[in-house]
């Protein structure tokens, strides 16, 4: 073959290859473009739990507040062929079903409206509630509640209605069998002046106490106890235990302001402080 010939062959080929590598490229982007950004995590298996999870027992509940909803996440969309329809309000929703937790795979990941996914955070993921919204959760199986944020979309499996965190999780006491009945019930908050009212009646079915100091000495921690009953306007029992005296406000039937007391006694000078709950 002349050599002018094979040239032009060469050149042929050359063409050839960059076009395709540039067809390539442009279908990779595409697919990119077009895919649903939370699919991925979503079709992730095997999720866990931390290998070294830091302290969760004193997390304290979500705040509701009033918040706006989102911009993101708050439309109808599609996942696994089913589609799905966001409500306009939560307003007295109330849901009772099974739920599950997610933790370890999709920690830092991106949540539907755009926040990180924050395992040690008292959230949740809901198919159609608006996002957020704030709700308390009831696990049914031992009476357990938390109050959460639910920010994500989920869980995507016909028998479960909510995804909670790692955190809410281990507060539910649902980490060991993975899913749980719940109740869940929103408490809405439509306002900036509603916010003190619907924290209010996030009832809770248990008595909240906040463990304070351990003594030897019971005298002084009843003589504590008078003292702090005044401060903080809250009742309190010292109670024995392990030839010990523990000195605890409460009871506190509201999970809100019972953590709003424990961050407040940990600045006054009990940074040990600690909830326990019955």
């Amino acid at each position: 073959m002349p050599l002018k010939n094979n040239f032009l062959l060469l050149a042929i080929i050359v063409l050839s290859c960059t076009l395709a590598a540039c067809s390539s490229n442009n279908n990779t982007a595409a697919s990119k473009k077009n895919m649903d950004p939370n699919k991925g995590r979503y079709s992730l298996k095997n999720d866990k739990m931390p290998l070294n999870p830091p302290n969760v027992e004193n997390v304290p509940n979500a705040s509701p507040k009033y918040e706006p909803y989102s911009r993101r996440g708050n439309k109808p969309y599609t996942v696994y062929g089913e589609s799905y329809s966001v409500m306009n309000t939560g307003q007295g929703f109330t849901e009772t079903g099974r739920a599950s937790w997610y933790g370890e795979k999709f920690h830092g990941y991106e949540t539907s409206n755009g926040e990180p996914y924050d395992m040690y955070s008292m959230s949740g993921a809901h198919k159609t509630l608006p996002l957020p919204s704030y709700a308390k959760i009831t696990n049914l199986d031992n009476n357990k509640q938390v109050i959460i944020r639910i920010n994500d979309r989920g869980p995507f499996h016909s028998d479960r209605i909510l995804d909670v965190s790692y955190a809410a999780a281990y507060k539910l006491g649902m980490l060991g069998t993975g899913t749980a009945r719940i109740k869940l019930d929103v408490i809405y908050i439509g306002s900036l002046a509603a916010t003190n009212s619907a924290v209010a009646n996030a009832q809770d079915s248990g008595n909240h106490y906040i463990q304070l100091v351990a003594s030897k000495d019971q005298l002084r921690l009843k003589k504590m106890a008078k003292e702090l009953e005044q401060k903080y306007q809250v009742q309190t029992r010292v109670q024995a235990a392990n030839n010990m005296f523990r000195l605890q406000l409460g009871p506190i039937g509201q999970p809100e302001l019972a953590d709003r007391l424990l961050n407040k006694v940990k600045q006054d000078g009990y940074p040990e402080g600690y909830m326990v709950l019955e």
